[in-house]
């Protein structure tokens, strides 16, 4: 059974998103990061962390792209051209979703206040709705890789749920609908108890 190492509140909610999703059995450790408990499954107390057996697998991307292979859900077969399209969506939404979206926590609460830059946290944010709009804009289908639910869907819309949380609504009406049906998929509300 894999055992899953974080927040529920956290990049953590992937990790569990997907195996609900795929309908596999895991145990959760419900530990914040740099905590101590966290310190014993990874030295920098980074979360989320999975164990499958012996091995210890870092970065919700890594540890959903892992998970997608081995169970052969929610992605798309190595060697593909819809694996290359999904491994450069899941870049994609990296680079212009999730790491702007750091930088914002970064400048809002998580450095210290004299380290803080209000200047980068407005231009992050204006980052971030610009993706999202190009976002909205290119969906064809009813998820991001069109007519197939992946490991992508889950990286989006979590970033969405954080964007929110930091006061950036998704303006984009197709964006709006694709998110509101994401939530409501039954493994999203069990990854959220969890």
């Amino acid at each position: 059974m894999y055992e899953v190492v974080g927040r529920v509140r956290s990049r953590g909610f992937r990790v569990l998103w997907a195996l609900e999703e795929m309908g596999v059995a895991y145990k959760h450790v419900d530990v914040g990061p740099q905590s101590d408990e966290a310190r014993a499954y990874h030295p920098a107390g980074k979360i989320p962390v999975m164990k499958d057996g012996d091995a210890v697998l870092t970065d919700s991307v890594a540890i959903m792209s892992y998970l997608s292979d081995k169970h052969g859900q929610l992605g798309a077969q190595a060697g593909t051209v819809d694996r290359a399209r999904l491994d450069a969506m899941l870049h994609q939404l990296n680079e212009t979703l999730d790491a702007p979206l750091w930088m914002i926590a970064r400048h809002t609460f998580i450095l210290p206040e004299d380290q803080r830059c209000p200047e980068a946290v407005a231009v992050e944010k204006e980052l971030v709705q610009r993706s999202m709009n190009r976002l909205g804009d290119g969906l064809t289908g009813p998820f991001l890789m069109g007519d197939h639910f992946t490991i992508a869907d889950i990286l989006c819309v979590h970033c969405l749920n954080w964007a929110f949380g930091m006061g950036i609504a998704v303006e984009h009406e197709k964006l709006k609908t694709y998110a509101k049906d994401m939530r409501a998929r039954p493994a999203f509300t069990k990854a959220g108890q969890s």
